[in-house]
């Protein structure tokens, strides 16, 4: 019998970050010797044990057939002739698939320190490089979603995904296989993603490959205009800065449906409702997180312009958030909108910001002189940016 430390907790490792979850393959086990060793096998479909102390996960090392669509459709099979490589080959990414031998069921000391690689996964680490194993990638859809929230939460160290990992994402899009996965693993990804520090990467990325479309779909229209997809990424990197909660984070999101925030026209609130829900209905959203954003796009007009309420408007935003019972709602409601006020001034700030950059001294006439020159310049960026305002307007 060998015991392995493997995926995640060695990927961390190896990359200087915490570890929180430690899961181990045992490789020439049977259940009945990890019974008798005092373990509490928790996998119905194939052998997972919990460590009678510490509650970890040893699973008997496997292997796994696709036999029909989406993550569930596998026969999985785990006896004691499963190798460590056999069982490693069925993993996602080479960053996952590493492993540590340790010393035992009960003592996960490291043998020697050694880092198992069948796959290229040191040099992934070293090159940050998001790379699937094989081409049996395409057969678990689950792994779009996953992959884009690795690449969301190692986005800050630099990492991108590799192109040919990228284009078998995009044949699974396409393929349909999405339509295949649960709603509950559809939440239970996006949700994680979501509380990551950049939580904009992660629908950023699923929005470039069309993955919105099927159980995302509002959300996927809404950011086909420019400068809602911008804002609300903003406002998402913002939330991961701030460390807003769960309920703030997936409003600021959904107000990517309230078109009367981005453009001036009238749209019924009804109908941003009925879209956040349905994005709820779909994706399994708990009801508490449909309903802070359903009450956050409901409100956001009076949110945005607390200090020019009237008394009457003041009474009637109090009892619109039930604030008289629980005021706590309304700070998170009004740190949410402060959040999204803020990404809107910053994209303004950065539309300014390149047409500054735009205009070079070749812009200009080649006659002028010292503070002319300025002058014309700072006349030619204005004239830019109050173009670049007119045709963001009317696109």
């Amino acid at each position: 019998m060998q015991v392995y430390l493997v995926g995640g907790a060695v990927r961390d490792q190896l990359l200087g970050r915490p570890i929180t979850d430690k899961d181990f393959v045992v490789v020439g086990a049977t259940i009945k010797e990890m019974l008798a060793a005092g373990f509490q096998q928790v996998g119905a479909d194939f052998p997972v044990f919990l460590h009678p102390t510490t509650q970890e996960e040893y699973a008997l090392a496997r292997t796994e057939r696709k036999l029909g669509h989406g993550y569930q459709g596998f026969s999985v099979h785990a006896s004691p002739d499963v190798s460590l490589e056999e069982d490693l080959q069925r993993r996602d990414l080479t960053v996952n698939a590493m492993a540590i031998e340790v010393t035992s069921l009960t003592d996960d000391t490291p043998l020697t320190g050694k880092v198992v690689d069948y796959h290229g996964g040191l040099d992934d680490i070293g090159s940050k490089t998001l790379r699937h194993i094989s081409a049996a990638f395409s057969e678990d859809p689950l792994r779009v979603l996953r992959v884009a929230r690795f690449y969301g939460r190692y986005y800050d160290l630099g990492f991108q995904i590799a192109e040919e990992t990228l284009t078998l994402m995009q044949q699974l899009v396409s393929s349909g296989e999405l339509a295949h996965l649960s709603a509950e693993r559809i939440w239970q990804e996006s949700s994680r993603a979501t509380m990551q520090s950049s939580p904009q990467v992660y629908w950023q990325q699923l929005y470039a490959i069309g993955a919105l479309t099927e159980h995302f779909a509002p959300l996927h229209d809404a950011w086909d205009d420019a400068d809602v997809r911008e804002t609300i990424q903003t406002a998402l990197y913002f939330a991961g800065q701030m460390q807003l909660s769960l309920s703030q984070r997936w409003a600021l999101l959904m107000a990517s449906l309230d078109k009367p925030l981005f453009h001036k026209i009238s749209d019924k609130e009804t109908h941003t409702t009925k879209e956040i829900i349905k994005i709820g209905n779909s994706a399994k959203v708990p009801k508490a997180h449909t309903q802070f954003a359903t009450l956050f796009v409901a409100q956001a007009q009076r949110l945005n312009v607390i200090e020019k309420l009237n008394a009457a408007d003041k009474i009637d935003l109090i009892q619109a958030c039930s604030a008289h019972k629980d005021p706590s709602k309304l700070s998170q409601l009004l740190v949410t909108s402060h959040v999204l006020q803020l990404a809107r001034q910053h994209r303004q700030m950065m539309l300014a910001l390149n047409s500054f950059h735009a205009v070079t001294i070749a812009d200009i006439d080649p006659e002028l002189k010292r503070a002319a020159i300025g002058q014309a310049m700072n006349e030619k960026r204005i004239e830019h940016l109050l173009a670049m305002a007119h045709s963001n307007n009317h696109s």
